[in-house]
């Protein structure tokens, strides 16, 4: 067996009877909660054993309920800890998967592409798909981080690739949308076929889509942090959420910071309490701040600064309150997936009807009269 050639065994699909049935049940993961003494053990353990050849000292954090073969904190998000130690800096690799990193302790550099990023702690970089990258830990402590991929949903479709040592490949170089072609245009084109807007394209364009350029971009957590301050004068009357998305052009519509997640930092004031609401949408929350609680699905979770948890298991009705300081949380959602799907149900009041968000209006909050 290579690449190129596997060796099937003899397989028949076989049919299965559900006249009558409805589809069953879903059985949501349950929350847990990584605490901060936990991940400063493992950062330890990590710092303490041998270098690896490809110098990624990393941990996978993994839900109970995920399946060995895709080991995940939630269903399609897997999150790693990872650890430098001074001077260190890990092989090139590259993956069909996108990545949002987040720095919570040290410093360092990371290279993507042909893009070097400086980053400090609680600053937030995202990886393009199949772009060589590697990191380097350029201080006097060790470098920590944070990373979430798509990697269990990729796993789980068993097309997960990846390379260690890629070669450094130029981009292709972009062609004009209108250059003329032969191999790439077909000479009927795209075309309607009724009046309901259905049309049919061809082969030519089919394997040809439309490129938009995906880029390596960095959130630092100085000026990320001078925006959030700003929302802290929103009064006790804002109904809506203190935060900022960490926005990727590239996925447009979809509001991500990769195709696949969004990521948000939020500041919430001392003694808030939000309305408790509910999407489709798995969340994960690493709090690096204050303290409080999270209520999910009528069970209630207390967290403090340097814990991570998944606080929103999809669908689960949930809401998160700050005890006496003020709370800083980066929030990792799988919403952009789950928007190109026309997947993503959200209840933002449990008094009023679900919204197919990307598909039908949202929700509006009052912050002019709030502020």
């Amino acid at each position: 067996m290579n690449d190129l050639r596997t060796n099937f065994e003899d397989t028949v699909g076989k049919f299965v009877d559900v006249s009558g049935q409805y589809y069953p049940l879903n059985d949501p993961w349950a929350p847990a909660i990584i605490t901060k003494e936990q991940i400063d053990a493992e950062i330890e353990r990590l710092a303490s054993v041998d270098r690896p050849e490809n110098g990624r000292r990393s941990s996978l954090i993994v839900h109970p309920r995920a399946n060995p073969a895709t080991p995940g904190l939630a269903t399609s998000v897997q999150v790693s800890l990872n650890v430098l130690k001074p001077g260190e800096r890990t092989q090139a690799f590259r993956h069909n998967a996108t990545e949002v990193n987040f720095c919570i302790r040290g410093e360092g550099v990371a290279v993507i592409g042909d893009r070097r990023i400086p980053f400090r702690k609680y600053d937030v970089y995202n990886t393009p798909s199949f772009v060589p990258y590697w990191r380097e830990n350029t201080g006097t402590d060790l470098q920590v981080f944070l990373t979430y991929t798509n990697v269990p949903l990729l796993q789980f479709m068993q097309v997960h690739h990846w390379e260690d040592n890629p070669p450094l490949l130029a981009a292709v170089p972009h062609e004009e949308e209108d250059a003329i072609n032969p191999r790439r245009n077909s000479p009927y084109g795209t075309f309607t076929i009724g009046d309901d807007g259905a049309m049919l394209m061809p082969y030519e364009k089919l394997i040809n889509p439309p490129t938009v350029e995906s880029n390596a971009l960095h959130w630092p957590w100085e000026k990320v942090e001078a925006e959030l301050k700003k929302l802290q004068d929103l009064g006790q009357d804002y109904i809506g959420r203190r935060l900022y998305l960490l926005y990727n052009p590239m996925t447009g519509r979809t509001n991500g910071t990769t195709p696949n997640f969004f990521a948000t930092i939020t500041i919430r004031p001392p003694k808030i309490v939000d309305r408790p609401h509910r999407h489709v949408s798995e969340s994960i929350n690493y709090y690096f701040h204050g303290t409080g609680r999270s209520t999910v699905a009528g069970n209630v979770y207390e967290w403090k600064a340097g814990d991570l948890m998944l606080s929103a298991p999809g669908w689960a009705v949930h809401n998160h309150a700050s005890y006496d300081d003020y709370v800083y949380e980066l929030t990792i959602q799988n919403q952009p997936l789950t928007i190109a799907m026309e997947s993503l149900l959200w209840q933002e009041n449990l008094k009023e009807p679900p919204a197919l968000l990307g598909a039908q209006m949202g929700f509006d909050t009052n912050r002019k009269s709030a502020a």
